[in-house]
């Protein structure tokens, strides 16, 4: 379902909005953030939703008032806790030099004080999104796909904006997310334009979980083959390592020059672990999920080094840029990780959403839903480019198509090193973005 925006000129019925723990402590006090810490007295300021004429429970600046923004992520389950955790911090930590910074329109961001835990589950995300909804004014993380959908009628109609984490084509045609960094679907394409133009790739193979995670980048892979005029061929598979023996053997089978994975990071190693050590000599390119700095220490690592390369949303943690050399400033001594890169980097657009909608003297969730229709770029400091944050176009028009492509490499501080400059390949280029990806199948 889209919402639509009649009020667009030109009758646009769409318009594009926009992975390891830092350690015990860590945990302990993001944990804690989720089971409490509410402000029963924090009274809106005239009736608006997060936002108090109080200063904020930390306020830097005292005599400024409140905005509080709500962070629904992962906390404590086997799925993606290893992400939630550290984007939360990352988060906290951007909104905290915002307000070091001087603040919004006269406000300091609060983002500590309404983080709740969904367990990566779409019921769990209900509950603490009704339990926060009326005392927040934007959610700057809403983890996961199925969770975010479980709460999206209700964004739809309060009008509240959303930082996704997670990078399905159907959010681009969605008014009230706001994200960032290129697709699964269109990374996808990027991965086997990269694969036909640098290693002359003629067979193409997907693997992928089912959902909107694997299927929005199988769609991409399938379209891009179709556009190069590859042969190709997927297979769905589940999770856990012990699931892969059908896929290995379908490797084996097809002998695709190259195969694009969509799985978790312990699938991917052992689906390329297995397949090279069994005589395989094509090639692997993964989704962002796929990978994680420990697969270096697996049995995998040799595979991984000679065969795999990863189509990445950002550059990682190290890279020198103002926005990376801020972030690790401000989050201090932790264990480099890409989720807090992807923490930070998200963040971004949710700042100039609230600098413009403060610009416009409408500071509520009316207004910040209108300020994301006049955004065209996004100061990201150098981790993305400024266009990636555009969030006034039609979908087709303002999705981010590039991505950059980073190799294995255990001297790098989470473990990949950037091989290619944010790019774009000719199929990507020239795809048109109508529909998600995923639902249409293309």
């Amino acid at each position: 379902m889209v919402s639509e925006r009649s009020d667009l000129p030109g009758g646009r019925a769409v318009l594009k909005t926009r992975a390891l723990l830092a350690g015990a402590a860590l945990l302990a006090a993001v944990a804690a953030a989720g089971c409490g810490g509410t402000q029963d007295d924090a009274v809106p300021a005239a009736g608006v939703p997060g936002i108090t004429e109080r200063p904020c429970p930390k306020a830097v600046n005292k005599d400024h008032g409140c905005i509080y923004l709500g962070i629904i992520s992962d906390l404590s389950s086997s799925q993606f806790k290893g992400l939630g955790v550290p984007m939360v911090a990352s988060q906290r930590a951007f909104w905290d030099r915002v307000n070091r910074q001087g603040g919004i329109g006269g406000y300091d961001i609060d983002a500590h004080t309404y983080v709740r835990d969904n367990r990566y589950d779409p019921a769990t995300q209900r509950r603490a999104y009704n339990e926060i909804k009326d005392r927040v004014l934007a959610l700057a993380q809403s983890l996961g796909s199925p969770t975010t959908e479980a709460i999206l009628d209700d964004l739809r109609a309060t009008r509240t904006i959303a930082v996704p984490g997670s990078y399905p084509s159907k959010w681009e045609f969605e008014n009230v997310i706001l994200e960032s960094g290129a697709s699964y679907c269109l990374a996808a394409m990027n991965a086997v334009d990269y694969a036909a133009d640098e290693f002359g790739a003629k067979r193409v193979m997907a693997v992928h979980y089912a959902g909107d995670y694997g299927g929005d980048a199988e769609a991409g892979a399938k379209a891009a083959a179709a556009a190069r005029k590859l042969a190709y061929s997927q297979i769905e598979t589940k999770q856990g390592a012990a699931a892969q023996d059908a896929v290995v053997q379908a490797v084996l089978a097809r002998k695709p020059d190259l195969v694009v994975l969509t799985t978790g990071p312990s699938e991917a190693a052992t689906i390329i672990g297995k397949t090279v050590e069994a005589g395989f000599k094509g090639r692997f390119m993964g989704s962002s999920p796929t990978w994680t700095k420990s697969l270096l220490r697996t049995s995998a690592a040799g595979a991984l080094k000679e065969r795999y390369l990863q189509v990445a949303a950002w550059k990682p943690f190290a890279t020198d840029s103002p926005g990376h050399t801020a972030m690790r400033q401000a989050l201090g001594r932790v264990e480099p990780d890409d989720a807090y890169t992807s923490g930070w980097v998200l963040s971004y657009p949710l700042k100039a959403v609230l600098q413009k909608a403060a610009a416009n003297r409408n500071l509520t969730r009316e207004g910040l839903y209108e300020a994301l229709g006049q955004i065209t770029n996004v100061d990201y400091e150098g981790m993305l480019p400024a266009q990636a944050g555009n969030t006034s176009g039609t979908p087709n028009a303002a999705a981010f198509r590039e991505s950059v492509i980073a190799r294995p490499d255990e001297r790098e501080l989470t473990g990949v090193k950037v091989v290619t400059d944010f790019a774009a390949g000719p199929t990507t280029k020239a795809y048109r973005l109508e529909s998600p990806c995923y639902e249409t199948g293309s």
